[in-house]
């Protein structure tokens, strides 16, 4: 008898065991280093129309030259800028790429997003991403693997991890080759990380990217951007080919030589904003700026 209960003992003892190990595993939250577990995330997949309501001047014709007003950019950043010269796009080996993926949201940007799952446990592997300028593809690694060591490759994509903060997706991406900004010279490093906020309110997807630049900016340089559900949306290939279209002689890069830029001045001028303001900053990002505009003289026509 004494044997018997020793032995219930026992076993009840495992069996408590067990089950504060199961509530345990159930209560809790899905690590950021490991897969998450099949319903154990908010799947953002679908298709999305891009909303152009924020910053449409820059974003679709495209920003004036040395309109550098809001950025938090090095003076590294704005000698390149203000040596751009906008004819460099007419190169066959700049006509065709796509934007990196800090960039690609902000351009003609129907997207779409998917998952990836593994069948047998059915937990999530990654979200893949189609945008439909110049049609690039982008894996968010969901499956808790490190980031590649500094030396490997860079991309116009880069290499992207994910992990979910309640409903909001968090991703991280390094290895990006070197980029853009704004679209007038001002450049983003291949050293810069990218992080992203995924959400959404109903229909609406909204982005808040973070990009830190040791290079070419001062401070985090962050912006928004937005989509709407569109379940009937499709979005057509988008095949590139580069062509000559100006003949030049062999090695020929457009570009201004420092100090030669004639174009500098014609944003503020046209806008009546001072010269000053408009060569960027991190503090031209801030609104109390406003307050030293004021006091600034303003270009004359």
């Amino acid at each position: 008898m004494e044997t018997k209960m020793i032995r219930l003992t026992i076993l009840g003892g495992l069996a408590a065991t067990a089950i504060a190990a199961a509530a345990i595993v159930v209560s809790a939250p899905v690590s950021a280093q490991g897969p998450a577990p099949a319903g154990g995330f908010y799947d953002l997949s679908g298709e999305y129309a891009p909303r152009y309501h924020e910053d449409q001047p820059e974003r679709i014709p495209g920003p004036e030259i040395a309109d550098y007003l809001g950025l938090p950019i090095s003076e590294a950043a704005r000698v390149h800028g203000d040596s751009w010269n906008a004819s460099i796009l007419t190169l066959p080996e700049h006509q065709c790429k796509p934007h990196p993926a800090d960039y690609a949201p902000r351009g003609p940007a129907n997207l779409r997003i998917w998952k990836e799952l593994d069948t047998a446990s059915q937990r999530l592997i990654a979200f893949h991403t189609h945008i439909s300028w110049q049609a690039p593809e982008r894996t968010i690694w969901m499956d808790g693997r490190p980031h590649p060591p500094e030396y490997a490759a860079h991309t116009w994509q880069g290499f992207s991890t994910g992990r979910f903060e309640g409903d909001i997706l968090t991703v991280t991406t390094t290895h990006l080759k070197l980029g853009w900004i704004r679209r007038n010279g001002i450049p983003r490093s291949d050293l810069a990380t990218l992080t992203e906020h995924y959400y959404r309110h109903g229909d609406v997807l909204t982005l808040v990217s973070i990009i830190n630049d040791p290079v070419y900016l001062t401070e985090s340089f962050i912006r928004t951007t937005n989509w709407v559900a569109d379940p009937r949306q499709q979005i057509a290939p988008y095949p590139c080919d580069a062509v000559v279209e100006i003949d030049r002689p062999q090695g020929v890069v457009p570009h201004h030589l420092p100090g030669t830029n004639s174009f500098i001045p014609e944003f503020g001028t046209k806008h009546g904003i001072p010269i000053e303001a408009t060569r960027g900053g991190a503090e031209t990002q801030y609104p109390e700026y406003q307050l030293k505009l004021q006091s600034m003289p303003k270009p004359q026509k």
